[in-house]
């Protein structure tokens, strides 16, 4: 079963690259596909401006771009409320570790799902 996952990045360096602190606000997801436990293919996809549907809007950016599973570091409650109402599972990852070190985390199960206690409260530093 082929599945995607998306990482906010803080730079486009594929799988070396850094978490991004805060999904919403990253420049870019690099994507992952994985097969079979096995990493296929990897590629990025550049975030666009809440101001264009709000928090809501990175959400739905990914879900149309065929996004399964979101690993991140932070997030406020709407858009992860927004995850469990498209189909996207969330995942919590470390803000500053690779992009490799999520995957092989979530790959090994051991990733916590994202619930409403890792949310943030939101804000300037957001």
């Amino acid at each position: 079963m082929k599945t995607i996952i998306a990482i906010p990045a803080a730079s486009d360096e594929g799988l070396q690259s850094k978490i991004s602190g805060h999904f919403g606000h990253c420049q870019q997801y690099t994507l992952v596909t994985v097969e079979d436990g096995a990493i296929t293919e990897t590629g990025v996809l550049p975030n666009i401006p809440h101001q264009q549907g709000g928090c809501m809007a990175p959400v739905n950016h990914l879900a149309s771009n065929g996004v399964q599973i979101l690993l991140a570091g932070g997030m406020g409650m709407r858009p992860l409320a927004g995850f469990n109402e498209v189909g996207i599972e969330v995942f919590k990852c470390e803000e500053g570790d690779d992009i490799q070190s999520a995957v092989d985390g979530y790959l090994q199960n051991k990733l916590p799902r994202f619930v409403v206690q890792h949310t943030c409260g939101g804000g300037v530093e957001h």
